[in-house]
């Protein structure tokens, strides 16, 4: 396909994809908009924000803030007052969030009791463990891995998106990020579902801490940078912002999921789509997408609005997008 083919078949089959940005062999060889949106607009990433998350654990370590990922959780929460018998908790690891392997008291994650809540840290870590201790079976959470923002704010003393506007975006030329917080359920709501651009924002807890799982408002062109600062090995424009041994370590496979997450591999927040290939990505519900495979010096980035159950959007990259000729 060419470009223009490219276009019309993106409108008539991927119906909420908003933006697109494709670089390989030093350049954008392909970058496209949609649904009215602006190439600067930007839209709620979902859980690609869990891989951020990473990359800023991965900077946080290299700075000495955190000495090692199989620390206690606790041992950043010395205030913390542990609930009468509990003892699983004390075993969970910074590695256990990362890997989502951290056991959790809940069927369902438990977002009013703390969404609501006055302080989401307190409140993530009252349903950290449970009886049946570390069993090392993969849970995906996108609550309880707001744990990992906490350590960034307790360690580096600033709050999460100064953190990284500091040592992540600005280096990277992305615009700053300012907090947002909903006030009310119905708030949260809307910044959820709203198909309305946003602008650079990443939504908080009433401390201020920025949501781990999901809440990051980014433009294609935005994730584009931060893709490609993978595919360099933490470098970008010559610069060092996070460590190779980190990338290397962070987007390794190291959890095998079943059906449920299509027999994908996960590592330190970042998916390993397939067996037949080195590639990996950050995934966000509605086919929010950083697609990076080191066998191509491919990098793509997607955006859409909310729209749920999207499970297709890596193979429609590796089908269409991929494959394209460098212009």
């Amino acid at each position: 396909m060419d470009c223009l083919q490219l276009h019309e078949y993106t409108a008539s089959t991927q119906t909420n994809i908003c933006q697109i940005e494709a670089f390989r062999n030093g350049k954008i060889f392909y970058s496209d908009c949609f649904n009215g949106y602006k190439p600067d607009d930007t839209l709620h990433v979902m859980s690609v924000t869990k891989s951020v998350v990473s990359l800023l654990i991965g900077i946080a370590a290299d700075k000495g803030l955190i000495h090692d990922v199989q620390q206690p959780v606790l041992d950043f929460f010395p205030d913390y007052t542990l609930k009468r018998g509990e003892r699983t908790i004390q075993q969970v690891t910074i590695e256990n969030l990362l890997t989502m392997t951290a056991p959790y008291k809940y069927r369902s994650e438990p977002w009013t009791k703390i969404c609501s809540s006055e302080n989401w840290t307190v409140a993530t870590l009252d349903i950290l463990g449970g009886k049946a201790g570390l069993t090392g079976t993969f849970r995906y959470s996108t609550l309880g891995i707001h744990i990992l923002t906490s350590i960034i704010t307790r360690t580096s003393g600033l709050k999460t998106v100064d953190f990284a506007n500091k040592y992540l975006f600005k280096p990277l030329g992305v615009p700053e990020l300012c907090n947002f917080e909903a006030l009310t359920a119905e708030e949260h709501k809307a910044f959820i579902l709203s198909k309305e651009p946003k602008k650079h924002i990443w939504f908080c807890d009433p401390q201020g801490i920025g949501a781990a799982g999901y809440g990051l408002c980014l433009s294609a062109a935005d994730m584009l940078k931060l893709g490609r600062l993978c595919l360099d090995g933490g470098m970008y424009d010559g610069k060092r912002i996070v460590s190779e041994e980190w990338i290397r370590k962070s987007t390794a496979p190291r959890i095998q999921c079943d059906e449920t997450f299509a027999n994908m591999r996960y590592g330190y927040l970042w998916w390993t789509p397939d067996k037949n290939s080195n590639a990996y990505a950050a995934l966000g519900n509605s086919g929010n997408v950083i697609y990076i495979n080191p066998d191509t010096g491919t990098v793509a980035a997607i955006t859409g609005t909310f729209k749920p159950n999207i499970f297709d959007r890596v193979q429609f990259i590796q089908n269409y997008i991929e494959p394209m000729p460098d212009v």
